[in-house]
């Protein structure tokens, strides 16, 4: 399309054309071999990117020298010459699809984990790279130098398997990265202390990378150019720095933030599209040359404008092409209302692989690894599928249903689809959330086999009336309400300040922007009731938390959990843990605390104590069909409250279903 054209132009980097301003940032995933090669599950996976039209994909980062050099559970490595064929294997699959291809070579430091690699992780110096991190052991000098020959060898098999051009990382808390920065450097030696002394590593490396690769291979260079926290590098520090050692790279990947404010780094959701596009400007407009900028970036008219106005020459995108492989080929041909825009949850992408060790997976794309092949699966006999409820869940069983040819009706109660996604993302800091549903809506609107009803109640006459093979039951979940004295008869009520997430956020245009003075009082640490405080102490409020449990967030992923405790701590929120709500009052709360019963007073009072299933058909369903021939699945929350990727899973597992009973080969 014309209007995105500067997102489709090609660029030259020495001798290497690529074909368009999409790159395909480095995202560890976890679908390498225990051995560190290749797998060719993960061969798919980059695949699937490039024929979506990334114009260069940077392979997640390899590692450069085993052990001590490892992160990840299973990270790739590059430190042996018996990497190389897999590797191949990559390269001649994605070049056949017209796609470049880097990869980015990296030493851990001080991110290693000891018990993974078996030894103490080493670093510049012995100051760990996050707080309540292992105590790393400083390197010595020989070892530098051996690491800086290990760099250029990776490069050089890097070279030979195929690979368009590597990236050093020198970035987000690992070992360059932990010489470059102040927080983790104070070294006395040639390697610390100056500008010139802490960027002597990377430049080392670099000069040695060029010198395996020669003249005409391109080298990119990743940096954190402002690590977002107190004594860290600024950007005014990373430009100096990077006078150091930017000689031999050609293109300068910029990034930000380190471990602990990964919430920049692997950006939170309520930061907007480009954000940090002004990091890779200052850089481009430094050294003259491409510089590829990040940053939250979904929208293609935010993409194209970067480009358009050359504060920056590439638009990096990682966890997008997680979400969405054809996010490229859907911009250059216009399909603008069927890219699946990422949310930027980080559950099941950063919280699968960094929290629990997991290989990847999406809160919006249940296919990560298969993509779009099961459309080509169709139904050999007819089939009617009935979805109640319109919640995230049910139209993802709804819209595959239809997709694989079942004639499909849906269910929905309210005059709207979209479910508790739709409601939670009109809390300001989480309108991103509603990407997802629209997305969904959209998808379900050109599906001819799919009926909707909203504004319907599901009874068991309407749905026998609609001769249904497979009843998928997707109702949802509803607030959880325990029997606390007062609860039930001041939640919500017209006469009291107490209300629950659905009351806040049906009342949400009526809070003051500024509410300084206005005592609010959250109860239920967990997600939802973490959204409140956000909301509430970004208001200037004052702002107190109560959850029984130890801590708070207890089940966030890693990204929202850092930037959770990072606001609570800048807003001053008053944080009550191992404290239970025992009765709730129009204007205050009784907690208990320390044995002790305390009262807290409040202009504004919440309780969300999490949410429950609802699930209010599933007998009379199961009674009415109990002698006939009809498959009932229950799915999403209405079999337990969970998270949204939970029930996005399960609404695409109605393919199983549907082979079980026959319908599909």
């Amino acid at each position: 399309m014309a209007k995105f054209n500067s997102l489709f132009q090609p660029l030259e980097v020495r001798r290497c054309t690529i074909p368009n301003r999409i790159v395909m940032t480095p995202m560890g995933t976890n679908f390498a071999e225990n051995t560190g090669e290749m797998s060719f599950l993960h061969i798919d996976y980059y695949e699937q990117r490039a024929q979506g039209g990334a114009g260069l994909i940077i392979v997640e980062n390899a590692c450069v020298d085993y052990p001590a050099g490892s992160n990840g559970t299973t990270q790739l490595r590059l430190d042996l010459d018996s990497y190389i064929p897999r590797m191949f294997k990559l390269t001649e699959t994605i070049h056949k699809h017209d796609t470049k291809i880097a990869v980015q070579l990296n030493h851990a430091g001080a991110s290693a984990v000891a018990e993974r690699i078996n030894m103490q992780p080493v670093s510049a110096s012995n100051l760990p790279n996050k707080k309540g991190g292992a105590t790393p052991r400083p390197l010595t000098v020989e070892e530098i130098n051996s690491i800086v020959e290990s760099y250029a060898k990776a490069a050089k098999r890097a070279q030979i398997a195929g690979f368009d051009a590597v990236e050093i990382h020198c970035g987000h808390s690992y070992l360059i990265s932990q010489f470059l920065s102040p927080l983790t450097n104070n070294r006395t030696d040639e390697f610390g202390g100056s500008y010139e002394n802490r960027a002597r590593f990377a430049t080392m490396i670099l000069k040695a990378v060029r010198e395996a690769v020669g003249p005409f291979f391109p080298i990119l260079i990743r940096i954190s150019a402002d690590e977002f926290l107190p004594g860290g590098n600024t950007l005014e520090d990373t430009l100096k720095l990077l006078e150091y050692f930017q000689e031999e790279a050609d293109i300068i990947d910029v990034s930000c933030g380190l471990v602990d404010s990964i919430q920049y780094q692997i950006d939170a959701n309520y930061l907007k599209d480009g954000w940090r596009t002004y990091l890779a400007t200052a850089v481009k407009e430094k050294f003259n040359k491409p510089v590829i900028t990040v940053g939250n970036i979904r929208d293609p008219k935010v993409a194209n404008e970067i480009i358009e106005s050359n504060q920056a020459d590439f638009i990096g995108l990682g966890r997008q092409f997680v979400a969405d492989p054809q996010w490229p080929l859907k911009v250059k041909e216009g399909r603008l209302d069927e890219i699946r825009k990422c949310i930027s949850c980080n559950i099941g992408c950063s919280g699968h692989r960094i929290g629990l060790n997991r290989p990847i997976r999406c809160t919006i794309n249940p296919s990560v690894n298969e993509g779009e092949a099961y459309k080509n699966q169709k139904v050999k006999k007819p089939c009617n599928v009935v979805v109640i409820g319109g919640g995230t869940a049910g139209l993802e069983a709804a819209c595959t249903a239809a997709e694989v040819g079942c004639m499909t009706f849906l269910i929905e109660k309210e005059d709207h689809l979209g479910g508790l996604s739709v409601e939670i993302s009109k809390i300001p800091e989480k309108k991103r959330l509603r990407d997802f549903p629209d997305y969904l809506i959209r998808r379900a609107s050109k599906l001819k086999n799919l009926i909707t009803f909203t504004n319907t109640e599901a009874t068991i006459p309407f749905v026998e009336a609609l001769k249904p093979d497979v009843i998928v039951n997707a109702t949802g979940s509803t607030p959880l309400l325990p029997p606390i004295i007062g609860l039930r008869e001041n939640i919500d009520r017209p006469q009291s300040s107490v209300k629950g997430i659905l009351g806040m956020i049906n009342n949400i245009d009526n809070y003051p922007m500024d509410m300084e003075g206005k005592k609010v009082v959250v109860v239920g640490g967990g997600a939802v009731g973490l959204d409140v405080v956000e909301f509430f102490s970004n208001r200037k409020a004052e702002v107190s938390i109560v959850e029984m449990l130890p801590v708070v967030g207890k089940d966030l992923d890693i990204v929202t959990k850092v930037g959770t405790y990072a606001l609570l701590e800048k807003n001053h929120v008053n944080i009550l843990t191992s404290t239970a709500l025992q009765e709730v009052h129009p204007d205050h709360f009784i907690v208990k605390r320390n044995d002790q019963n305390e009262q807290l007073d409040f202009d504004y009072g919440f309780v969300c104590l999490g949410m429950r299933s609802y699930s209010p058909l599933m007998k009379d369903l199961t009674d009415a069909f109990e002698d006939k021939d009809v498959e009932i699945v229950n799915i999403g929350d209405s079999v337990r409250a969970r998270r949204i990727i939970d029930g996005t899973a399960e609404g695409r597992n109605i393919l199983n279903t549907l082979k079980t009973k026959g319908y599909l080969e």
